[in-house]
């Protein structure tokens, strides 16, 4: 399926405009990407999911095409304009998926609009409670560079995310430098929402059935998987392969993980 099969548009919000790319039709799954990222992280499993419903990947407010709010990201912000464009399209039930920072807006908006969520696979999430927050501000920045007359940042930046890519996925790392270089003066914004947010104290309210997947080189997010069995009482899976950026390295995969999870809904 080509780009062309992919419709793109924007809704107003109290925000300014957000930016969503959509294919298929159907029950909904709302696609929810980590920081610093774009819709592009989900480009080539928008349309695999796409075949069975209508799969929608907005780009979470400050980030790719959307609105910049001039104030303090939070994880209850980027719920706020994805509850906007929910209700702008019209998505009375829907299904949600979300990775990494994605996973953690997907929680507190399963807890918010509890029965209009059918499902929800939550992928490369961290498990945010009391340690985590308290050791917050003790953690090194994941993808602040120092801009520099010479452009050497941009090697920098490259040089911090290329671990996470085998070689021959040099497309997928390419359009993490297009979407942390469009936000680059609050690249790390996204990554200190997630470490203050208080995921533990929302996870009661959350009455979807609900999957947790991780890659098995992901060994950030990998122990959150018994957190979130425990505290969810969910299903987890360790996924065949790959690292923080699955959805791009996987994409046949974890389509399938995501139609076999909303099949079962």
């Amino acid at each position: 399926m080509t780009d062309n099969s992919l419709r793109r548009g924007y809704v107003p919000s109290p925000f300014g405009q957000l930016h969503y790319v959509e294919c298929g039709t159907g029950e909904p799954v709302l696609l929810l990407h980590q920081t610093p990222r774009s819709w592009t992280e989900y480009l080539d499993v928008l349309p695999l999911v796409g075949t069975a419903h209508r799969a929608i990947a907005m780009d979470t407010l400050g980030f790719g095409a959307s609105a910049k709010p001039a104030g303090p990201h939070s994880i209850e912000l980027f719920a706020d304009a994805a509850g906007e464009l929910v209700e702008a399209l019209g998505l009375e039930r829907f299904h949600l998926v979300g990775h990494h920072t994605g996973g953690v807006v997907a929680v507190e908006l399963a807890a918010r609009y509890q029965d209009r969520v059918a499902s929800v696979l939550l992928s490369a999430t961290p498990f945010i409670d009391d340690e985590k927050r308290r050791t917050a501000t003790e953690r090194k920045p994941v993808d602040h560079v120092v801009p520099k007359p010479d452009g050497s940042h941009l090697l920098e930046l490259w040089n911090r995310r290329r671990g996470f890519y085998e070689e021959g996925q040099e497309a997928a790392l390419n359009r993490f430098m297009v979407d942390a270089l469009t936000v680059l003066d609050r690249v790390e914004e996204g990554h200190e929402a997630v470490r203050r947010y208080g995921m533990d104290q929302r996870l009661p309210d959350i009455t979807a059935r609900t999957l947790a997947v991780c890659a098995p080189g992901d060994h950030y997010s990998l122990p959150g998987l018994e957190k979130f069995a425990a505290a969810l009482g969910c299903e987890t899976r360790v996924l065949s392969g790959g690292h923080v950026p699955v959805p791009e390295q996987l994409p046949e995969e974890f389509a399938k993980v995501v139609l076999d999870w909303t099949a079962r809904a």
